[in-house]
């Protein structure tokens, strides 16, 4: 198996903006999930820090990932942010090899 890359980290939005991001979020994971190299998409409300989203992704290669930069729904995604209140993005790519259990 080749390696994958992994996106994980966070972004915030201010709590009473949750209800208004859900369904665009719903969307940018739904667009995501469906792309070809796709392995995992999520975001994750932090359950102690409202308004902290947990960001998981895993592609299954550059290519994949450019592709989806490149996609119409994360363009969609980029342009609800300022309306949504969404920043401080700390997001890091990593190269990883198989996942075996713990």
């Amino acid at each position: 198996m080749s390696d994958r890359l992994l996106i994980i980290g966070t972004v915030r939005l201010p709590p009473d903006n949750l209800d208004a991001a859900r369904p665009v979020m719903r969307r940018m994971v739904e667009a995501s999930r469906a792309e070809p190299g796709c392995l995992e998409y999520g975001y994750a409300e932090d359950v102690l820090d409202p308004g902290l989203i947990h960001v998981k992704e895993i592609w299954l290669d550059q290519a994949a990932l450019d592709a989806h930069f490149a996609s119409p729904h994360i363009a969609e995604w980029r342009a609800a942010w300022p309306a949504l209140g969404i920043g401080e993005r700390d997001l890091r790519v990593y190269t990883v090899g198989e996942a075996r259990p713990v």
